[in-house]
């Protein structure tokens, strides 16, 4: 029973006993290799250290990406941005092109005109269906009068049925009650141009036999001393004879559209103005520079 009882210089010489021979294989065994009872935990570290390694390597991977895809939609925002803005610079830039364009037109037909030309803007138009007029920036005080003609570059635009102050109302030819003196450039039959309520017109009160065919251009007859004599109209595009009737009807294409007019000139003395195909090409810079 004595043996048995515990005495530190037996633990000792037990630890010591088994000491001696792994320190003994551990002298023996080359530097670089891993005691036998240390592998597991060499292992196991190692593994430890792999995935903290791979798990850190995921978070930074996403937490780059995350914060790249905030810097590409900031810079697209950005993008987008200049992208509007370069946009409406051009459409400016375009705008004032088109109108620059426009106004060389309008002042070169001027100042080749002998006619008493009033230039004016076009600042509304009629929403009523069954009427096509213009509303322009001139008026009683800039010496429009009521039934002055209304003219543009390309040919005729109308007449001035109501004039203000500041401000004046244009009947455009395709209204359905505009009315027109005018007669076929090549025969020099005459009618009355009424306007079809659309984007058309017809000339009425051609005697059945008069001579018109589909392609004529017709002009104004200067007799109703509104417009010089001479001024386009429109062409002829379709021509209706009745069986028994006295008459034919005339339908036109405008030589424009005034709908989409946005300078006139008003003439303020039409009545002394005879216009000739040759002169009116003169006058026309689209016309004379165009392809």
């Amino acid at each position: 029973m004595n043996y048995f009882t515990f005495d530190i210089r037996k633990v000792l010489f037990v630890i010591f006993a088994l000491g001696i021979p792994l320190l003994l294989v551990n002298l023996q065994r080359k530097s670089e290799e891993t005691l036998l009872v240390l592998k597991p935990f060499t292992m196991a570290s190692g593994l430890i250290q792999k995935g903290y390694s791979t798990f850190s390597a995921g978070v930074r991977g996403t937490t780059g990406l995350y914060l790249d895809l905030i810097d590409i939609k900031k810079e697209n925002r950005l993008l987008l941005h200049e992208n509007q803005e370069l946009r409406a610079q051009l459409g400016a830039m375009t705008e004032l092109r088109l109108e620059n364009e426009r106004l060389n037109n309008l002042l070169l037909f001027k100042q080749r005109s002998e006619m008493e030309l009033l230039a004016a803007r076009v600042i509304g138009k009629d929403l009523l269906p069954d009427h096509n007029t213009i509303t322009i920036n001139r008026g009683h005080l800039h010496g429009v009068q009521k039934h002055m003609a209304v003219i543009t570059v390309g040919g005729v635009v109308g007449y001035v049925f109501r004039a203000d102050n500041h401000t004046a109302r244009i009947l455009l030819l395709t209204d359905r009650y505009a009315a027109i003196d005018a007669i076929v450039q090549r025969s020099r039959s005459r009618g009355i141009v009424e306007g079809s309520g659309g984007d058309g017109g017809r000339m009425r009160y051609l005697r059945r036999d008069e001579d018109v065919r589909e392609g004529d251009l017709i002009v104004t007859s200067g007799l109703d001393n509104i417009f010089p004599k001479g001024f386009p109209v429109g062409t002829v595009s379709h021509i209706s004879k009745s069986r028994y009737g006295m008459t034919q009807e005339v339908d036109l294409q405008p030589v424009l559209n005034p709908t989409s007019l946005e300078e006139v000139f008003v003439v303020l003395n039409a009545n002394h103005e005879v216009f000739t195909m040759d002169e009116f090409a003169q006058l026309t810079p689209l016309r004379e520079d165009g392809p």
